[in-house]
């Protein structure tokens, strides 16, 4: 049993979050910091449940999308809700890559191509974890060789760390015991006028990128990145999300919305600020840090609102944003893309920082 509190400050039971999946337990885990802010997270799928922190009117406010209990994660419409996706997030074509001269073929569950790591990605285990101090978590998990078609056994560590500043960092590591492919990112959906608030279209975004990968209409890049100048997908200067969302614009159409990487203007692996987002309605501004090479924006397309989340809301389309930071989708088949590629001898580290404040 947890330490914590029954019940949370964002109204979720503690309890509730408790099962054994695949032998193995699941908890919800309290991270807070000196100001008050709170982090849920569950080891079912290494995911945010919950990040509540101050608006502009020293409100408290819930700015990440999920749900009440353990069995409504295991039956989600939306299973990606808050989660660690691996072993290679975003999608891999056709379901199959050649590595040092072998082909693997992995589960094809999105369209013709593999998403977010197959039919039991990370986002669908059960991490082992550690609760050092309040304001950390250390998950583990080892993905074996041969699991979901990757090769390797790769030993995952996410940690996540509540800052005094009001900044959810996670630190990526992981390291293989033979050549694969890796690519890592957090799927959390943000409303930062609130979860359950019916749109973000009014949302303010910058990101800073002056390139985005096209793709074709199964969402895998056609190869080179075009610039957003001149087009729908700009976002270099301060735009709201929902300006040109409906646009006629044949990328937007596709994925009904923003599902997009952008190719962040940085040099390689410095780790810099790649996203602005404001609430106007609360004040929360999201700034988003990473030393990952893109980010994919993505608009809550495909949310239907169909299912009750968390505190009786529902999340319509595009009632949330995600800012996948991470390697690009089908990297694999891009050799001028950064490579995911991981080798024995390397070692995969990365940091990624959602931090808030209030204007």
């Amino acid at each position: 049993m947890n330490k914590y509190p029954e019940k949370t400050k964002s109204g979720l039971i503690v309890s509730d979050f408790e099962k054994v999946i695949d032998g193995k337990h699941t908890s919800l885990y309290v991270l807070q910091n000196k100001n008050g802010a709170e982090l849920l997270i569950s080891n079912y799928g290494a995911r945010i449940v919950s990040l509540i922190v101050p608006d502009k009117d020293n409100n408290w406010v819930d700015v990440v999308t999920g749900h009440n209990n353990i069995e409504e994660y295991l039956n989600s419409e939306e299973p990606y809700f808050g989660a660690v996706c691996g072993r290679t997030a975003n999608r891999i074509a056709n379901g199959k890559f050649t590595l040092e001269g072998k082909e693997y073929t992995l589960a094809v569950n999105n369209g013709p191509n593999s998403l977010h790591g197959g039919l039991k990605g990370f986002n669908s285990v059960v991490w082992g974890a550690t609760q050092p101090e309040q304001n950390t978590l250390i998950l583990t998990y080892l993905a074996k060789d041969g699991e979901e078609g990757f090769p390797g056994n790769l030993q995952v560590t996410v940690t996540y760390t509540l800052t005094d500043k009001n900044e959810v960092t996670l630190k990526y590591e992981a390291k293989t015991d033979k050549t694969t492919i890796l690519n890592l990112t957090n799927h959390a959906y943000f409303n930062l006028s609130g979860a359950g608030d019916a749109s973000v279209a009014d949302h303010l975004l910058t990101i800073y990128a002056e390139e985005y990968l096209p793709t074709d209409d199964t969402a895998i890049p056609y190869g080179k990145p075009e610039k957003v100048v001149g087009t729908p997908m700009d976002f270099t200067a301060n735009q709201s999300i929902g300006s040109r969302i409906k646009d006629d614009f044949q990328q937007l159409i596709w994925a009904r919305g923003y599902d997009h990487t952008y190719i962040l203007n940085k040099k390689g692996e410095k780790y810099d600020l790649a996203v602005k987002c404001y609430s106007p309605k609360t004040g929360i501004e999201m700034d988003v840090y990473t030393d990952q090479p893109g980010v994919q924006l993505y608009t809550g397309n495909w949310m239907t609102g169909n299912f009750i989340g968390k505190n009786g809301q529902r999340y319509p389309s595009q009632s949330a944003v995600c800012f996948e930071t991470q390697h690009y989708p089908d990297s694999i088949h891009n050799p001028e893309y950064p490579s995911i590629i991981l080798k024995p001898e390397d070692k995969f580290e990365s940091i990624t920082t959602f931090a808030f404040s209030v204007k």
